[in-house]
């Protein structure tokens, strides 16, 4: 999983995220351009990237900070929250060497558990398929 390339599923968008979990809490961060609309830190992998060496530049521009350690979780088939297509979110659990801030595209970021805040507008693959799994 850790070694695959974004040329390897042409048909659907691939997106490295990251599950970090602290004290019973998801990280989710929202963008710029949807503000109001949370999901997994991460990104789309460039042209050759292996999965996890997006997922450590991905963290590193959005987040400034670098994953202290990353290990496969689960990959999730579902259709993207912002552009509408078919995504396959390969997520690792994540631990972060550092304090997370928003940066780059991020707007903001916030800590959800089990019991989702009904006025979070969280991304349909994270509620229904990474939360249950880690919190």
């Amino acid at each position: 999983m850790d070694t695959e390339t974004v040329e390897d599923a042409a048909t659907e968008l691939v997106v490295a995220a990251a599950a970090v979990v602290e004290r019973g809490q998801l990280l989710v961060v929202s963008k710029h351009a949807a503000p109001d609309l949370f999901y997994l830190p991460g990104g789309k992998p460039e042209p050759g990237e292996s999965l996890r060496a997006a997922l450590d530049r991905e963290l590193r521009e959005e987040l400034g900070v670098a994953p202290s350690s990353a290990t496969p979780l689960t990959e999730v088939r579902a259709t993207a929250a912002l552009e509408g297509v078919p995504i396959r979110l390969v997520v690792f659990r994540a631990d972060l060497a550092g304090r997370p801030a928003p940066a780059a595209e991020i707007a903001a970021l916030r800590w959800t558990g089990a019991t989702v805040d009904p006025g979070l507008g969280l991304a349909p693959a994270v509620r229904h398929h990474v939360l249950p799994l880690v919190v």
